[in-house]
């Protein structure tokens, strides 16, 4: 038997379902994770997330796993190797965007701790309930996306629009997006 799930899910794609059903909404705490995510959501910047979901892998094996230290040692011709990898979006802005990214990420980890404990603080350190019965209910930013991508501005990240971060917070559980009539709403996956 089908599960209601949100009404964004196409039932038809097994790896869009899948995404639902055991990442998006759930908390992640994990630097590695969060700073993957991060990066995904900004290579999404006016394109569909489907469109990323699919290359995911690619842009694993094309940004080295996410490791912040390989992306940090990128060089010209590493950043133009990435411009011809057809497994990738590219655009020049974003893949620059990843080392920015990285320095900024690790500059932070620097200062808190941990990426994890500054992006939590937003929230309190617990995900934020967002009551929704369907497709009208869906914030495209809030007051916490609109203050988070402020200061992450200031500390040096790119891609990084309220837009981008409303979509992120979602994707790692920051926000509990699911509509009531989604199982996951109900069975407090998020």
């Amino acid at each position: 038997m089908n599960k209601p799930r949100c009404f964004w899910v196409p039932l038809d794609d097994p790896l869009y379902v899948a995404y639902h059903d055991e990442e998006w909404g759930v908390p992640v705490h994990d630097d590695h994770r969060l700073f993957e995510m991060l990066i995904l959501e900004g290579m999404q910047a006016g394109l569909s997330w489907i469109t990323i979901l699919r290359k995911r892998e690619n842009y694993r094996a094309a940004f080295d796993g996410f490791d912040l230290d390989a992306i940090l040692a990128y060089d010209a011709a590493k950043i133009e190797a990435l411009m011809q990898n057809p497994g990738i979006i590219r655009n020049r802005l974003k893949i620059n965007a990843v080392i920015q990214n990285a320095a900024a990420f690790k500059r932070v980890q620097a200062e808190f701790g941990s990426f994890d404990a500054y992006i939590w603080a937003f929230v309190g350190g617990k995900p934020m309930r967002i009551i929704r019965t369907g497709e009208n209910d869906v914030p495209a930013r809030t007051e916490v996306s609109d203050a988070i991508s402020k200061d992450m501005k200031k500390r040096g990240f790119k891609f990084v629009g309220s837009t981008i971060l409303c979509a992120y917070m979602h994707a790692v559980g920051l926000i509990d997006g699911h509509t009531s009539a989604c199982y996951c709403y109900k069975e407090g996956k998020s």
